[in-house]
């Protein structure tokens, strides 16, 4: 792939390899990145990049491309502490919650993107959201874009300050589903269903709504009448889910949002 050929006559320094970091390395070897060129720092690597042609833990290249950063919040000042002077690289974080701030300290002077995904880019499914550092040019983004494409799709911020929402929209939505599908399959079991049978429809039904809301690139609104029918079965549920959820989903982005700036701030 032509977005990386500068990575694999540089190299490209990964620093954590676990679920995000794993299916990032996935997806770029898959794409035509050389594992040769790759460098993985994780001290419990797991037994499945073994004998892969990766570099591993061993010493980092002089001057790498990229350098990305996909070792969990609370363990990223360590990981920053024990790296060397990369600030020719492109830094790209993964890591929920570390602002540019503290990155643009540890490589003062280097363009830095940090990169919000969410769970479903374990599976190739995600969607992330980016924005860089006053250093950072057009070809900075665009080859994060490129990396960050092996996981899903990509949007751009126009700033950092929307990162705490996009952490309580897109961050933490998948839970807000998985237990909307919970919630499906109980109300299934309450009306007769098997458990088990309950649960399958329900998580098939949701994912298949996702599927086709993204596959039709249809106005949601539009999908949904679409399967309503006048003084229908569907109509009769919606009268009482339109009652409640837009204020509901609108208070619960809303407290991860808020949270999410208060852990910005610092706080416990």
């Amino acid at each position: 792939m032509s977005d990386f050929k500068d990575i694999n006559a540089r190299g490209l320094v990964l620093v954590g390899c676990g679920k995000m970091g794993g299916a990032m390395l996935k997806g770029w070897l898959a794409r035509g990145l050389d594992a040769a060129s790759v460098t993985v720092i994780d001290p419990n690597l797991a037994p499945e990049w073994q004998d892969k042609g990766l570099n591993v833990n061993g010493d980092l290249p002089s001057d790498p491309a990229v350098v990305v950063l996909a070792v969990k919040p609370q363990m990223m000042g360590d990981a920053l502490g024990q790296m060397p002077d990369l600030s020719g690289a492109l830094v790209i974080s993964v890591a929920a919650g570390t602002t540019i701030a503290t990155f643009e300290k540890a490589f003062p002077g280097a363009p830095i993107v940090r990169v919000m995904p969410n769970t479903p880019a374990a599976i190739g499914k995600g969607i992330s959201a980016m924005v860089g550092n006053a250093a950072t040019t057009p070809a900075h983004l665009d080859l994060t874009q490129a990396l960050m494409r092996a996981v899903g799709r990509v949007v751009r911020l126009d700033s950092e300050d929307q990162m705490d929402a996009v952490t309580g929209l897109s961050g933490s939505g998948p839970a807000y589903v998985f237990h909307m599908i919970e919630a499906m399959a109980k109300a299934g079991q309450a009306q007769g269903l098997p458990a088990d049978m309950a649960l399958e429809l329900a998580r098939m039904t949701v994912a298949g709504a996702g599927a086709l809301a993204v596959d039709a690139n249809e106005d949601p609104a539009v999908l949904r009448r679409n399967v309503t029918s006048p003084n229908g079965t569907t109509a009769a549920g919606l009268d009482v889910l339109m009652q409640e959820l837009p204020d509901l989903m609108e208070r619960t982005v809303t407290a991860a949002t808020e949270r999410g700036r208060a852990l910005g701030r610092g706080e416990a």
